[in-house]
């Protein structure tokens, strides 16, 4: 009985204290470099040399390595979460914008802003393995899933829906406009997007293949936010529990929270100014909003949508990307 108490206690001190941290990595696209925050410390702990304007990031679910998409170098880098260090370098087809991951880390979905495609890389290959026309396509996105990856096609105003075991599509979205930042909810059922001009977003069903809802948040200043010149909400994520959708106000300078049950949308956030991209730490504790003017990041309570912490970053920060990185 001693023992099997004693081996109780010592696997509940294992899972307490797996020695797992999450780390905030968020990419400076005015500069060469990715930030590192610890989100244990709310403090800086690396700054990694990637090349110059970073702009996509992307993660497999073991998080033992992160993608980074080099625009000025037209690759896509591997970063070693353990030891910060460069890995591998894949070339890509052209200017890499938002990339996704499958949980598994097997594909990566890159889009090609100037080359009208998304490339798919086998990252056991290390290499494109296949090239899918897209027209004008923007950001990629996973929903969870190994056998499906997203991308927003701004030219066709949708989203695809591309199959991996087959590596062709099985859906295209309407979205009713431009697609900007969009999330998929888990049950692949729901899209939510962002769309050129619209202070707000639009809810689309996959099945039905339209346009749902069209929400419209509180009228706004003009926009005068440098990197995004055209979209007044850039930045869009569901909660962990996807019960609420948050969405950033680039002239406002704030976030707003939509309750996804009873379609009611919170007073406005503050956060900091030209607040661009939104993500959630695994675990459901925290938000974190990029700051792009003002070279910041806001970390929010994942529950009461109060800030906690701003961290301050390299130039231009936009794609934010929390990962729990186990232990060595």
């Amino acid at each position: 009985m001693r023992i099997l108490a004693a081996w109780f206690l010592l696997a509940l001190g294992a899972q307490a204290g797996d020695g797992a941290r999450m780390l905030l990595y968020v990419d400076n696209s005015l500069g060469d470099d990715l930030s590192v925050i610890d989100l244990s410390t709310m403090k800086v702990v690396n700054t990694i040399r990637v090349g110059k304007e970073p702009h996509g990031l992307c993660a497999p679910a073991d998080g033992r390595s992160v993608f980074v998409t080099i625009e000025s170098e037209n690759n896509l880098k591997v970063i070693d979460t353990l030891t910060g260090k460069i890995t591998a370098t894949i070339p890509v087809t052209g200017r890499p914008n938002e990339c996704a991951a499958t949980p598994d880390g097997r594909f990566v979905g890159v889009p090609i802003r100037n080359g009208n495609s998304l490339n798919i890389v086998d990252m056991r290959a290390k290499k494109v393995v296949k090239v899918l026309p897209v027209k004008e396509p923007h950001n990629c996105f996973n929903a969870g899933s190994n056998d499906e990856l997203y991308v927003s096609s701004m030219g066709s105003h949708e989203i695809e829906v591309v199959n991996l075991k087959t590596m062709t599509y099985s859906a295209k979205v309407p979205v009713g406009g431009i697609p900007r930042p969009y999330a998929v909810a888990s049950d692949r059922k729901t899209i939510y997007s962002a769309v050129t001009g619209l202070h707000g977003f639009v809810v689309a069903s996959v099945p039905e293949r339209k346009v749902v809802e069209r929400v419209t948040l509180p009228p706004a200043p003009p926009l005068d936010c440098p990197l995004e010149v055209n979209t007044p909400t850039h930045g869009l994520a569901l909660t962990p529990d996807e019960a609420k959708l948050w969405v950033t106000s680039l002239a406002d300078g704030g976030l707003y929270v939509w309750d996804v049950a009873t379609k009611k949308t919170s007073p406005m956030i503050h956060v900091g100014k030209c607040p661009n991209w939104i993500t959630f730490s695994p675990d459901g504790k925290y938000g974190v909003v990029s700051n792009s003017d003002d070279n910041d990041t806001s970390i929010l309570d994942a529950v009461s949508a109060e800030e906690v912490a701003r961290v301050k970053v390299g130039k231009g920060p936009k794609r934010v990307l929390v990962v729990k990185v186990p232990a060595a």
